[in-house]
Order: C-alpha cells, then structure tokens, then sequence
C-alpha cells in the first residue's frame, strides 16, 4: 500500500486549511513524498501550532486566503491546475459554532460551495483528484450502539454539525447535476472520527486541553467523562484520505462516493479512559470531573463503521488506543521536555516514516515501541 503514496511524487497538490492540524501533518506528510504543496488558509488558527513550529511556510507554496472569497479561490486553483486538491478549511469547533454560527455556516458550507463553483468551471488539460474532508457529525446522532454507515441520514443539533450536513448535500447536488459527466474530474468525500495527536492547541479539546492543563499546572476539566467518541491517530485518517484521492482517479464509479475512516470499536472509548491512559503516560496530568450544569449539547455516543473502506481501499487503522496516546504524548513531551524546536520538523517526519513501515508490516511490534527511546 505504501507504493501507492510515492505517486505524489513530482504532483501538484492543494491543501486548503493547510495551517490547521491535520492540514500541517497532511502537508509535512506530502513534502516528505515529494510532491509539490500549495496550502491556502486564511490564519494561523493556534499560537503554538504544528504549522509554525515545523516551519512549513518556506516549504511549500503558502497563500494568504479566505476561502470565503470565490473569486480569489478560483484564480489560484486555476493558476495552479493541481493534480490533487484536499479540502479541509473549517470552522472547526463545536463551542465555537454556538458562539458564531453565521462564521461557521459561511466557512463550512459556504466555502465548500465555492470549491465546487471553482471545480464546475475549471478547464481541465489532466486528472485531478478531489477530497473533500467533512466530518462524523454529519450524521444525526441517535445514540445507536452500532458504527453509523455512509448509507446513514445526515442531521446535525448544533451549528457545527449541521453545516458539516449541510455541506455534504451541496456536494452531492453538484456532482449530480454539474460535475459527474467531466471526465477528468474526480470527487469523494471523507468523513473521520476524532482525531489526535502531536501539534494540536485547538480550543475546547481534549488532547489539546490536556496538555494546556499540564504546562498551566491546572486540573483539568472534563466535561462529559462518559462520551464516548472514535479516537483515532492523525495519520491514520490521513493516510485514507491519501488512498482515496489516488484510487478514485481510476474509475469514475467513485465519483461521489463517502467514506468512513474510523478506528475499530476497541479504540471508541469514553472520554474518561481515554483521560486515564494519558495520564499513565504523562503522570503530570491531573484532573476532575466538572460538575457544572451549564453545559452545550453534546451527543453521547458516536462511532463510525469503516468496513466500505476495508473493502474498496483495503483501509483500516493499525494502531489502537494505548498505541495512540503513546504517539502523540511523545510528541508533546518532545516539544516541551527537549526545548529544541528546530529538531521537530524532524521529529514529525520520523513520526510520519514510522507509521509508514507500520503500514506495510500491517502489524505492531510492541516490545521494539516500548524499548524506543524518546528523545
């Protein structure tokens, strides 16, 4: 499978949100492939950020914009005439989405829009490959104990979540009425779970809090101790989303097609047991459960069920719940504990070569992961 990843070597590619955290790993994961990556964002959305702290704007072609701004986000599309666009520009928080719904309907549904209006009158001379990145909130969540399906409705309580829907139906209407007789344009969507790992400062987030709780020498908060959610590593979403924008050049069958990419069962734990194994990897942490009534609506369970993406592009996760957290608390205790920032670039890379050989053993030596030094 990972002979798969070397043909975007030599490819043009864009990365829109490629200042946020999965785009900043998407981005370093490309640049180790050699291709050739042109990110557009509007802001760097977190001081720290993964994006900074490995340096990634004298790497790759970097553009100041707005996605919101149609005519800006065509000029440059058409300027660039990539082989390959990810689109992950978001609003992507949840609070956030109670506090500024308009932004984040303009952002997430809107600026999805203006893609398509882009890709509908984009003069194409080769292939290029189309992902769009939404979310598992798409769905409406009825608390069922089974993985949601592509097949499943789409809903939404909160602004967040409804705009990831609302995305998801302009997308099909497009393909269905604009987009799916151009033979050189090829489109799907990818919906992951919750993912984590090293480089994530976002708001309102577990890892994220975790580690602000540790450096603060605050207990950590936690809110809904019981949620249960997909954790997945950062890599392995990005890695499916890899395997879909290369695979789906092949047949127009996929035109349109949604998937999931979700870890496996053992890995959707609660919000509770994910908090512990942290801890038993970085003793510093402490926390409690925060007992304020004052809380926003949050869905109690949601898993994803992947098996589509087993079958079509022989995807599934490698790692599971203790093997995330192991990954991404080195990564944080690296940056933190060796106070070298210049080494992280490096750091990440290495990250991002291990997973790879993880991915062609398809297995998991234990023992050589826990005799690995750290720094």
């Amino acid at each position: 499978m990972i002979e798969l990843l070397k043909k975007f070597k030599g490819k043009k590619v864009i990365i829109t949100g490629n200042t946020g955290f999965k785009g900043s790993w998407l981005t370093l994961w490309l640049i180790n492939l050699g291709a050739e990556v042109t990110g557009i964002s509007n802001k760097i959305p977190t001081k720290p950020s993964n994006f900074t702290i490995n340096r990634l704007k004298n790497k790759i072609n970097h553009i100041t914009l707005d996605i919101r701004n149609k005519k800006k986000l065509s000029f440059v599309i058409n300027d660039i005439k990539p082989d390959y666009i990810f689109h992950l520009a978001a609003q992507s928080l949840v609070k956030k989405s109670y506090l500024d719904p308009s932004e984040t309907f303009e952002t997430n549904s809107m600026g999805t829009l203006n893609l398509l209006e882009t890709l509908k009158i984009l003069k194409l001379k080769k292939k290029c490959s189309v992902v769009i990145i939404t979310s598992d909130k798409s769905y409406k969540n009825l608390e069922i104990k089974r993985g949601y399906k592509e097949s499943d409705i789409l809903g939404g309580h909160d602004p967040y979540s409804a705009s990831k829907a609302c995305a998801e139906l302009i997308i099909q209407s497009y393909i269905n009425c604009y987009l799916k007789n151009n033979d050189k344009l090829f489109i799907a969507v990818a919906r992951a779970g919750n993912v984590i790992g090293g480089g994530d400062w976002s708001k309102d987030r577990l890892i994220p809090d975790c580690v602000r709780s540790i450096q603060e020498k605050k207990k950590l908060q936690i809110r809904f101790a019981n949620s249960t959610r997909p954790w997945q590593y950062v890599l392995e979403a990005l890695y499916g989303y890899m395997i879909l924008a290369i695979k789906q050049k092949k047949t127009k069958k996929m035109m349109g097609a949604v998937y999931n990419f979700g870890p496996n069962n053992k890995s959707s734990l609660k919000v509770i047991d994910l908090i512990k194994k942290f801890k038993k990897n970085w003793p510093r942490l402490n926390w409690e459960i925060n007992q304020s009534k004052k809380k926003v609506f949050e869905s109690g369970l949601l898993k994803l069920n992947s098996d589509k993406a087993l079958k079509d592009l022989n995807w599934r996760c490698i790692l599971n719940a203790n093997q995330t957290i192991s990954l991404l608390v080195n990564w944080y205790r690296v940056y933190y504990e060796k106070k070298n920032n210049s080494s992280m670039y490096e750091y990440s890379i290495n990250q991002i070569r291990y997973y790879e050989k993880l991915i062609n053993k398809n297995l998991y030596n234990k023992r050589a992961y826990r005799n690995k030094k750290l720094f």
